[in-house]
This record gives structure tokens, sequence and C-alpha cells, in this order.
């Protein structure tokens, strides 16, 4: 048995150059499903999960949580799996709201974010009876005639500290140019006009993502520290994951720690910290599986592209790719879609082992933001999720049909 690529999920393996993701064979997955399919190694899931409250635990003597940023997989199954192990969750729309408590998760769990909430998601927040509202921009003016008389919903106050992350500028959120919460001296403002029917028990901020080093996270704190004294503290997610065989993402228990200690130096130990990884927790427990249509000139065509991994055209997300049943390096290839689109390229250069038309192509790390961004560009119809564990697979979003793409004509 060949050992497998750090990139692809934890429970995976290749034997005889075959790929198998949770005691599943990625040849049989294609044939039994179809192509594109989202495959994920539920496994993987729940010991990431508990891999990172494990590591809070260890890390901060005191009240805390891990709260899940559901946009990076807002999946039904993988909410579930998530509530079940007993995590948090961050939901930033009303949608991911309704799909959170859809999954079983305790209203008082849930963490409600977005810089442009409307008045309808933020009474569907009040009415849930959900733990906190993340407040930013209009906020608190709505919430006042929301909330009802008697009562007070829990909030924070999500703060830009302008810390700029080492990390791609689309994807960096905590720097003073972001559309993200109140500059250090809006939050000073409205911290000290009081807000009636309002509880800010604490303080936000979110980095971005893709975050390899925590050193911006100490001076992020520090900018919190300096706006008074509070009881609850989210400084949010963003924790790097690996694309890339050359990737050296950090470890849970190393990035939770390095941002506790900085929490810790800055404001105190005697806090609730709540942090809110994505990605980190789905990315790698999951891979795409596409057919090749066509090889020529260097390119090889797959039957899907930027309507199921819109990442490589957003920011030039790097990703790896390989033949299912022929693993290992061989000749370098551009992975391309098909979609009407030069942009669509998912791969500018894979190594694989003699491509093929009706070969089965995966690309790892597609856990997080696949589905999630998942499009109908060129009538496309999105991919189905398939779960995997101990050699079952089970669909838990079924692939659309062309009905669908009509279904919501008027």
């Amino acid at each position: 048995m060949m050992t497998v690529s750090s990139v692809y999920p934890q429970h995976s393996s290749v034997e005889a150059g075959r790929l198998s993701v949770g005691g599943c064979d990625a040849v049989a997955l294609a044939r039994e499903f179809g192509t594109p399919a989202y495959v994920v190694a539920e496994e993987d899931l729940r010991e990431r999960a508990r891999a990172f409250t494990d590591a809070l635990a260890a890390a901060h003597d005191g009240p805390g949580a891990i709260v899940y940023a559901s946009k990076a997989f807002s999946c039904s199954a993988a909410l579930r799996v998530f509530a079940e192990e007993g995590l948090g969750v961050d939901c930033a729309s009303g949608g991911e709201l309704h799909l959170a408590l859809r999954a079983g998760f305790d209203p008082a769990r849930i963490v409600v974010h977005g810089n442009a909430k409307s008045t309808a998601e933020l009474r569907a927040a009040v009415e849930a009876g959900v733990g906190l509202i993340v407040l930013d921009g209009a906020d608190p003016d709505r919430l006042r005639e929301i909330v009802p008389a008697g009562s007070r919903q829990r909030c924070l106050l999500r703060v830009n500290p302008g810390v700029e992350a080492d990390t791609h500028e689309s994807i960096m959120t905590g720097h003073s140019g972001s559309k993200f919460g109140y500059l250090p001296s809006e939050a000073a403002a409205l911290l000290a006009a009081g807000h009636d029917r309002l509880d800010i028990v604490g303080l936000h901020y979110h980095l971005g993502s893709q975050i390899f080093d925590g050193t911006p996270f100490r001076a992020a704190a520090q900018t919190l520290a300096e706006l008074g004294e509070f009881g609850v503290y989210d400084l949010g997610g963003g924790m790097a994951v690996g694309y890339t065989r050359a990737d050296e993402p950090p470890q849970a228990a190393d990035w939770v720690r390095a941002v506790a200690d900085a929490a810790h130096d800055a404001l105190g130990s005697d806090i609730e910290l709540l942090l809110e990884p994505g990605r980190a927790l789905v990315a790698n427990a999951g891979v795409t599986l596409y057919s090749v249509e066509d090889v020529k000139r260097g390119f090889v065509a797959v039957d899907g592209g930027m309507s199921d991994n819109l990442r490589p055209m957003l920011y030039g997300a790097a990703y790896e790719a390989e033949i299912a049943d022929r693993v290992g390096d061989g000749d370098a290839y551009a992975v391309v879609g098909k979609h009407c689109e030069s942009t669509d390229v998912l791969i500018p250069r894979a190594s694989l082992k003699d491509p093929r038309r009706g070969d089965v192509l995966v690309t790892p790390v597609t856990g997080a933001y696949g589905h999630a961004m998942a499009n109908n560009y060129n009538g496309i119809a999105r991919p189905p999720v398939v779960f995997c564990a101990g050699g079952e697979a089970r669909v838990v979003v079924r692939r659309e049909t062309h009905a669908d793409l009509t279904a919501r004509d008027a």
C-alpha cells in the first residue's frame, strides 16, 4: 500500500495505484454516482472536530467553544456531524441559519455573522433565539426595533483591527480597507453610546483565511484590549490548510495554542474564548471526482470546472490532481474545465500519469468552498455530495437535474 499524500483525507489510501476514500474505491464511486462528484470522508470531519475541541481545552483553561464557520461547506450532513460533535456554528446568512437549525444545532450555540444583514435575517435570528449576533454596520439600530421590549439580545461587536495577515488580498478581512467590522474609533463610540435591548458581551475580529503564522493575532488582540474589558472574545478563524504537497500548514493544536496565547497575553486568561475554523475542519476531508473528456495539446479537459470549483478563477488557488487508478507523478498537463471561458483552468500544471479519455481524475482539498460556491454557469447541474465511511458510501446531497434548472421559473 502506497502512502497517500497529506493533502488527501486522513481516511484515504492508495493501493496498486488506486485511490480509496473512506474505504471506497474512487473509480467505483465515479461509476456509481457519476461525475463531477464531491466525495467526503465522514470520519475525517469528526476527527478534525475533536482535534480542535481538544486543542482549545488544552490551550485555554476557561470557557470557550469551537464555532464552525459554515460558509466553508454549508451542507446539512456536514453540519449535522459538527452538531453531534458538540461544536457551535457561525452563520453568515439567513440561509445558513436555516441549514444550521435543520441540522440540529442548539440555537444557543449559533453565532450569526454578516456585514450587510437584512432586517429579515436579524428577525429570524432573534426569533430562533441564537446565542450571539455579531454586530456590524447598521445592526444596532435594526436590532433595537426587532428585539422585544423587556428582552436583551446577546451580541459581539465586530472590530476591524487594521491588521494585514500574510495571505491573498482577496481573503484578508481584518485590514483597514476591508468592508467588515467597525474601525476601533467607531467601535469605541458605539460602546460608549450604550444600546437599549442589546447586551454587548464581547468583541470579535476575523483576520482572513489561509493564515499560516499566528503572529498577526497578537497585534489584533491588543487592539481589542484597548477597547476595554469584556467577558467574551471571538478571534475568528483562518487556519491555513495544505492544498499542495509543498505546503506546510500548522497543526490544529499549534494554531489554537498560538491564538490562545495571544488572547491571554492581551486580554487575560479569565475570558470566554471562541474560535471559528471553517476550511481547516473540512477542506482536506473532501475530494472532487471528474471524468476526462478530452486530451489535446497538453490540456486535460474534464466534465466540470468553474461551476464546481470557482477558487482558482477567483484568486488563483492552487490544487493538485491525480488519475484515480494511476496515482503518482507523470507528465505536466493543464487541467481545464468544460465552460465557455478561457479562465476555466482548474490547475495550470498538474503531474498526471498517461491521462486518457474516460479516466477518473481526482482533485483533493475540495471539501471547503467547492459545494459552497457551486453554480449553474452554462446551465451545468451542480454535483452531488457523497459521504464515505468504513467502505460504505451514501448520497447526502443529490445531483441536480435539468428539471431543477427550470424549477424556479415563473
